[in-house]
């Protein structure tokens, strides 16, 4: 089992910045990919940035290339999402997850944290 736990969000205004985290915990043998997620309301969850665990093959949704950015830094088993340039279109429920395989599909991480808010104020 692999356990997941974001922080960071909260609430900025339009063209603000936000970092969030995400620690890993027990099995992280099993993880090859990390990936970011989002959930506004009475919208499905969707992907947002991936990165393998050993620090590459970083891929961005169109929606963020340009003013997302993740990263992981392997000593603190945590991945990070670096939000710039933030709009109200980006408010929504952060959700990290994990995979053992390479992938950008929802329906292939099998370990999720609880979320995090960001809501952006216009």
């Amino acid at each position: 089992q692999v356990q997941l736990v974001e922080s960071g969000g909260g609430t900025v205004q339009t063209g603000g910045s936000l970092r969030l985290s995400c620690a890993a915990s027990g099995h992280t043998y099993s993880i090859y990919t990390m990936g970011w997620f989002r959930q506004a309301p009475g919208k499905e969850r969707e992907f947002v940035a991936r990165i393998a665990w050993s620090g590459g093959l970083i891929y961005y949704a169109s929606a963020v290339k340009g003013r997302f950015t993740i990263a992981r830094d392997n000593a603190k088993n945590t991945v990070y999402l670096q939000m710039n340039s933030l709009t109200p279109e980006d408010t929504a429920t952060y959700y990290c997850a994990s995979s053992p395989i390479l992938t950008v599909l929802r329906a292939a991480f099998d370990s999720w944290g609880q979320g995090t808010q960001v809501t952006v104020s216009s």
